[in-house]
């Protein structure tokens, strides 16, 4: 099932939702492409969608819950993908020669 909160997180000027699947990340990608979100706009285990596509994620189908419910049911289905345990950025490293 798709899941989206309300718009209500400011930044870069615009209030954001999150849309998220707790079935798979194939289901969330396929509704974010009909949505016409950007692949970009994929965060780890969600999507960030301006308010401007927000009903349209309702007409599509997307159930309103709760950012606390929504984050619930991502950890529920085994989805939930936190910053703290995300893959460390590739940095450069300098290899002293021997």
């Amino acid at each position: 099932m798709i899941l989206v909160d309300e718009p209500r997180w400011p930044a870069h000027g615009r209030l954001w939702s999150h849309l998220v699947s707790d079935l798979s990340y194939e289901e969330l990608h396929v509704f974010a492409e009909m949505l016409g979100a950007p692949r970009r706009a994929f965060d780890r285990d969600h999507y960030d969608i301006p308010s401007t596509r927000f009903r349209s994620a309702i007409w599509l189908g997307a159930t309103l819950l709760p950012p606390r419910e929504l984050a619930a049911r991502l950890r529920a289905a085994g989805l939930r993908r936190p910053k703290h345990l995300a893959a460390p950025a590739l940095r450069h490293r300098v290899i002293a020669p021997r």
